[in-house]
C-alpha cells in the first residue's frame, strides 16, 4: 500500500516556528497550529480541528499506560509495532463498548 501525505498536522504552541509553516505549506500540508501570544503577526487555525488533537494526546497516553509499549520490552520493530496494533485495538474496543 503507498503511503499517503497527511492532510494536516496538528501540534501545540512549542511548533508555532515559520520555518516549519514553510516546510509544511511546501508538502501541501495545513499546519493547525496556534500562534504563540508573543507573535507579531497573529496567525489564524482551525480551531474546530485542533480539538481533535485532545483525542489523539489522550490516546497516547493510554498506551503509555501499557507497560509493554513504555518499557519497550520488544527487541525487534515489527514485534513492537505489533504491540502498539493491539493496544490500540483493545483501546479503541473500550471505547466502542463503552458507547
Amino acid at each position: 500500500m503507498p503511503e499517503r501525505a497527511p492532510d494536516a498536522l496538528l501540534a501545540d504552541k512549542g511548533y508555532d516556528a515559520d520555518a516549519i509553516r514553510a516546510d509544511l505549506a511546501e508538502r501541501n500540508i495545513a499546519a493547525v497550529i496556534p500562534g504563540r501570544s508573543n507573535r507579531r503577526v497573529k496567525i489564524e487555525h482551525d480551531r474546530v480541528l485542533y480539538k481533535q488533537r485532545n483525542r489523539i494526546e489522550r490516546m497516547f497516553g493510554q498506551l503509555k499506560i501499557n507497560r509493554a509499549i513504555a518499557t519497550r520490552y520488544d527487541q525487534l520493530a515489527n514485534s513492537f509495532l505489533g504491540m502498539v496494533h493491539i493496544a490500540t485495538a483493545r483501546y479503541w474496543l473500550k471505547f466502542v463498548h463503552a458507547a
